[in-house]
């Protein structure tokens, strides 16, 4: 019988690609990691690994049988959901990774709603930016992702994740208050001549804010870079720079910034993935469910026109 511990590591090197960033992922050394695989080697009586300079590399018998672990760890992940199921209640641990304005946003009153109606459920919330939460979920780091899509930019797509829409939000050009303002700003061309904070490169919101800013015929001067919406909403209160900014990220919160409606209203999707094989899991239903609710109480009391 092949062990599955041992297939998961197997597989888990094939997606991470050193035994060092296994171990990490895993809480083990990497001796440990390397010696148990060593030992499913002599099990199987196949050559799994081979030496390539200063990295280990599959071989095609390795690559088979993880192809089988990744289905081996679906049919777990179903048959733990369906006992589960077999429950009065909602119980276990959901894994989920949220990015910033969302774990500002929704999860303080999804949390609390969790606590009351599903106490059996543990919920554990890391902030991740989207295009790495998906690929995480896909490797089985997290149980669900909160993630982002941007108006022609599509998140990533993994053949193993579902999607299910939370809601939309819009997207406003985000200037300082009039008394900080070099000269008027009315619309996207006016800043053209200011500076501007956004994402750094490679995340979906930066794509889409200089895309916008071409459309609109300027190349942005991106003088302050920083994932961090709080610290970008207090250089634009400040003065110091102007910013396209989600309406999410003014929940709960009063600011002095100007609100510019843009060309076209652009609105950004919300949406959660889980694994296929997880999507039945009564704890992930039972808070897909409570963050829909909370989703759609925010959306009513920010007047938003469009849900799903």
């Amino acid at each position: 019988m092949l062990d599955v511990r041992r297939l998961r590591l197997l597989r888990e090197l094939s997606i991470r690609g050193t035994l060092a960033d296994v171990a990490a992922a895993l809480n083990f050394s990497p001796s440990t990691v390397s010696q148990q695989l060593s030992i499913f080697e002599q099990e199987t009586g196949v050559e799994l690994l081979r030496k390539v300079g200063r990295r280990v590399q599959l071989t095609p018998e390795a690559e088979m049988l993880v192809a089988h672990t990744a289905e081996l760890l679906d049919i777990l992940e179903r048959a733990e959901g369906q006992l589960r199921g077999a429950e009065d209640r909602a119980s276990g641990t959901v894994r989920v990774a949220v990015f910033q304005s969302a774990a500002l946003a929704l999860m303080p009153d999804a949390l609390n709603t969790m606590r009351t109606q599903h106490p059996d459920v543990r919920v554990e919330m890391t902030q991740r930016e989207p295009e790495t939460a998906l690929s995480e979920t896909w490797a089985r780091d997290y149980d669900m992702v909160v993630a982002e899509q941007y108006p022609a930019h599509a998140a990533p797509l993994w053949p193993d994740l579902d999607r299910q829409q939370l809601t939309t939000d819009a997207i406003r050009l985000a200037a300082p208050p009039e008394s900080r303002q070099l000269h008027a700003v009315d619309r996207i061309e006016d800043a053209a001549d200011l500076a501007w904070v956004m994402e750094p490169h490679g995340t979906a919101s930066r794509h889409f804010a200089e895309q916008l800013c071409r459309r609109a015929g300027f190349e942005p001067d991106v003088r302050y870079q920083t994932a961090d919406l709080q610290a970008q909403i207090r250089l634009i209160e400040s003065g110091n720079a102007v910013a396209l900014m989600p309406d999410l990220v003014w929940t709960g919160r009063d600011t002095s910034c100007r609100l510019i409606d843009l060309q076209d209203a652009p609105r950004r999707t919300i949406f959660t993935s889980v694994r296929h094989s997880g999507a039945e899991h009564p704890a992930t239903v039972a808070f897909r469910a409570v963050l829909a609710s909370t989703a759609r109480a925010l959306a009513d009391a920010n007047g938003a026109t469009e849900r799903p």
